[in-house]
């Protein structure tokens, strides 16, 4: 009886132990909660992601628009998750399909890998938001090429402007997880 009174025991401060860490980090493990920095000292990583020459390899005729002239670059963190993003905002002239099948190539020539959905999007030649990724683990990372709507740039506080009246608005994203885990696409 004592030997069953003993593992209750032990069962009960381990299971006292992994609530207490939960309730204290957020659910996350204590381990896992002092081995992340979120954003410090990202400012090298987010260098590199500003380097790709997709983020400004564009269509001619491609304007960026009044309001989002610079590449945009940083760490953001969303529930205790850091991520990485260097983008470029742009209207183009002329059709989707165009905008699509100029970031397939452009994406491909820099060694980017496509998604399911966008290797089947591809089949189709239609226009389609686009996601391929690249890297291996400590620099993975993911390229977005999405067109934008009034609800995005709303969600963003962000306001059109007329150059947005004389196209297609769309952006090219790069990101990565802070702390250098995979990247994916959401297929």
């Amino acid at each position: 009886m004592a030997t069953r009174e003993g593992t209750r025991w032990r069962a009960a401060l381990l299971l006292t132990a992994v609530w207490a860490t939960g309730a204290l980090t957020g659910c996350q493990p204590l381990a896992d909660a002092a081995s992340t920095s979120g954003c410090e000292d990202t400012g090298s990583r987010v260098d590199e992601l500003k380097s790709y020459g997709v983020l400004d390899s564009r269509p001619r005729g491609t304007i960026e628009p009044e309001g989002f002239e610079n590449l945009d670059a940083g760490c953001w963190e969303d529930s205790g998750e850091a991520q990485l993003y260097a983008e470029r905002t742009y209207v183009f002239p002329g059709d989707k399909v165009d905008v699509t099948q100029h970031y397939r190539a452009a994406a491909k020539s820099e060694g980017w890998k496509p998604s399911p959905a966008t290797r089947r999007s591809s089949k189709a030649d239609q226009p389609a938001n686009l996601c391929f990724t690249r890297g291996g683990a400590d620099n993975a990372a993911m390229l977005d090429v999405y067109f934008l709507t009034k609800e995005i740039l709303d969600a963003e506080e962000s306001s059109t402007g007329p150059d947005f009246d004389s196209g297609v608005g769309y952006r090219v994203s790069v990101t990565s997880p802070a702390d250098g885990s995979a990247a994916g696409c959401s297929d």
